[in-house]
């Protein structure tokens, strides 16, 4: 997919993102809007995921550790065609597939994920098995900062590095900010970039909202032979709606109507 493409649906899953948290009364708003043009690069220019090649274990996969920010993966799947559109309307009512984090129970979602800290460890071993079976899948996990605070991050790394898995690539959503405030001020993380090569991963950092720095960055994985690539992703929570961005109350809140025709006539200013 073209870089103008990309931006495109970038702005195209934001209306979305946000449309669904406010008619679902729910959901992680901030570090949807931060990753969500991390999964569209993946999604659209880098994985070889598809609702055809599902059952295969021949594909790449993707878990989303960060699995708070789901609501970017449910729109993303949905444009993916995992399912279709109108089941977002149905987000966190009764009887619904669509709840607050990944569950597989919804097409396209490879591992339930939520309980932050975990979901390296499963890519590690998704890696690993795929190396052992001598298939050419990669996995691609997506992290957010402040679950970096578990030490089942650091476990999965070191395992990974020793094993070589090559095939594995995490991506950091550095958005600086969680739940109770920013990184630095709950569980300093710096230098993060040097702690994740001192466990023996090939590090690169780039503009994580930059849809063509990331495509670029992610065509080139893995970053060095024989060991797992690290993406450290700079990015800005809420990013594309102003009273959003930066906000650390915004890491769950729903829009109010006039705040979301507000979110909804910047995005269009950004076509």
């Amino acid at each position: 997919m073209m870089q103008d493409e990309l931006v495109g649906k970038s702005i195209a899953y934001r209306r979305d993102i946000l449309t669904y948290i406010y008619e679902s009364g729910g959901g992680h708003t901030g570090g949807s809007l931060s990753c969500v043009d991390i999964i569209n690069v993946l999604y659209n220019s880098i994985m070889d995921i598809t609702p055809q090649n599902w059952e295969s274990l021949d594909r790449d996969f993707y878990i989303q550790s960060k699995g708070h920010s789901v609501e970017a993966l449910y729109v993303v799947l949905a444009d993916q065609g995992f399912l279709d559109r109108s089941e977002l309307k149905t987000g966190n009512k009764f009887g619904t597939r669509l709840i607050g984090h990944p569950t597989r129970k919804v097409p396209g979602v490879e591992h339930n994920t939520g309980g932050l800290g975990h979901g390296l460890s499963v890519a590690a071993g998704l890696a690993l098995a795929a190396k052992l079976d001598r298939r050419a899948s990669r996995v691609f996990c997506l992290l957010g900062d402040g679950e970096l605070a578990e030490g089942s991050n650091w476990e999965a790394a070191m395992t990974a590095a020793y094993y070589k898995l090559d095939n594995l690539t995490a991506i950091v959503d550095r958005n600086r900010l969680q739940i109770t405030g920013h990184t630095a001020d709950v569980n300093k993380l710096e230098p993060l970039a040097d702690k994740w090569t001192a466990f023996g991963w090939a590090v690169h950092e780039t503009d994580g909202n930059d849809v063509a720095a990331l495509a670029g960055e992610l065509r080139g994985v893995p970053f060095a032979a024989g060991k797992p690539s690290l993406l450290l992703a700079n990015t800005v929570k809420g990013k594309g709606v102003s009273f959003i961005e930066g906000e650390a109350a915004w890491h769950h809140k729903v829009p109010t109507r006039e705040q979301l025709a507000q979110a909804m006539r910047e995005l269009e200013v950004q076509s």
